[in-house]
């Protein structure tokens, strides 16, 4: 671009009292740019806040990787040495065995509840697989009882718990699955019954976790469910939970049949598809905020060509080419979008900011997980809706760029 062709840009966009609605069509589709470019950032900031979040408190109780087994059984009966192989390699940070089975809680009421029964490993040392005995409300992963006439501790999610009206200190009577017996005089099976007392809850946030799960005691979980030495699998952490897939490949090309390792983003797959589309149908639907705008910018440059009819036929009679002419209102619609984004940009991220950091929109945490709206803005989103639209309304002032350069001079002065 020229210096004479900024300047015949810049000369058109400002306004003389005789033509001050362009000036203002101007203002009104810059300012349609800068609510668009705003609307998209903070909407995908918000996308991307409630996905990190969520993605979070999954990785609360879900570990990066777990190592199970096919066949009838499903279980793991030599897992010590299945753990020293995984350790070995370089991206595994801890492996730490687990059993996971079910059963009907009580405590005492005419209300039972299933749930999961989960068996965690008490060895503390090193980095743990999972961060769920961080979110103990008591925090203590003792298991530890009041009394010696109970089969042992556990841990119940805040919801279980509030259902069954069982706090710490209350006895639980569970169901097990396994361990059934035939009583003659019945003519029955009579289920074994355990009794345990709670000893503390667990609040993750994730209704999944909170509302059907209870913890034991490894050894305590594997004679419950009827394992022996056996486990139902291993957790692993690695140093990059991203890195999950590839890492889960490798280790179940190592390992072989029968062994098979899972990975958490294929075991929420369906949930971060689900929040995927619809982050791509949001910023589809705001970015038509954006070409509306766009037709605005049309808009006011087509009624500018229409108001500067006349000088654009000077300037050509002097001798000024169609490509300057063509060149200086694309520079004016280029202008509108660069500064329109601008802004629109700046604002996004402050209220982005504030609504996260300041906690602008509360939600009740009881009903959401969470007690106000998460924003987290993306480099990479915030370069492509700066890209698009850019490009948008450069695109929208071709048909008007090309109207101004195709008027011939004589039809634009005979009248004058």
């Amino acid at each position: 671009m020229s210096r004479l062709e900024v300047t015949i840009a810049g000369r058109y966009l400002r306004s003389r009292k005789s033509s001050r609605l362009v000036s203002l069509i101007t203002l009104i589709a810059t300012g349609g740019v800068a609510i668009g470019v705003m609307a998209l950032i903070v909407v995908m900031g918000v996308m991307n806040g409630m996905q990190n979040d969520l993605r979070e408190k999954i990785l609360i109780a879900t570990p990066h990787l777990r190592i199970l087994t096919y066949g009838q059984g499903l279980l793991l009966e030599n897992w010590e040495l299945v753990q020293e192989k995984v350790k070995t390699h370089p991206e595994v940070i801890s492996v730490r065995p687990f059993v996971l089975s079910q059963g009907l809680l009580s405590a005492g009421f005419d209300y039972s509840e299933g749930a999961y029964i989960l068996g965690m490993d008490l060895d503390t040392t090193g980095l743990p697989v999972t961060p769920l005995a961080a979110k103990l409300r008591a925090g203590d992963l003792s298991f530890e009882t009041e009394s010696d006439t109970v089969d042992g501790g556990i841990i119940l999610g805040r919801r279980l718990a509030q259902r069954l009206s069982a706090y710490p200190g209350d006895r639980l009577s569970v169901i097990s699955p396994i361990g059934s017996k035939f009583n003659p005089a019945l003519g029955a099976f009579v289920p074994k019954f355990w009794i345990f007392e709670v000893t503390d809850q667990f609040e993750t946030g994730m209704f999944e976790y909170d509302n059907g799960y209870a913890m034991l005691p490894r050894d305590l979980a594997q004679e419950f469910a009827g394992l022996g030495e056996a486990v139902t699998g291993l957790d692993v952490r690695l140093s990059d939970p991203w890195d999950a897939p590839s890492v889960a490949a490798e280790l179940e090309e190592k390992l072989d049949y029968p062994y098979r390792v899972v990975d958490w983003q294929s075991q929420n797959d369906a949930l971060f598809s689900a929040l995927q589309l619809e982050k791509l149908a949001m910023g589809t639907i705001l970015l038509l905020i954006v070409i509306v705008a766009a037709f605005n910018i049309v808009s006011t440059l087509t009624m500018l060509v229409r108001d500067k009819t006349r000088e654009i036929g000077i300037l050509r009679a002097m001798g000024l080419p169609a490509r300057i002419i063509r060149r200086t209102f694309l520079l004016q619609g280029t202008f509108i979008g660069v500064v329109g984004t601008g802004i629109g940009s700046v604002l996004g991220l402050v209220l982005a900011y504030s609504i996260d950091k300041r906690k602008i929109i509360e939600l009740n945490p009881s009903v959401y997980f969470i007690d106000h709206l998460p924003v987290q803005v993306d480099s990479l989103d915030l370069i492509a809706i700066v890209v698009a639209s850019i490009l948008v309304a450069t695109l929208a002032t071709i048909y008007p760029a090309q109207q101004a350069a195709s008027l011939h001079p004589v039809d634009a002065i005979k009248y004058e």
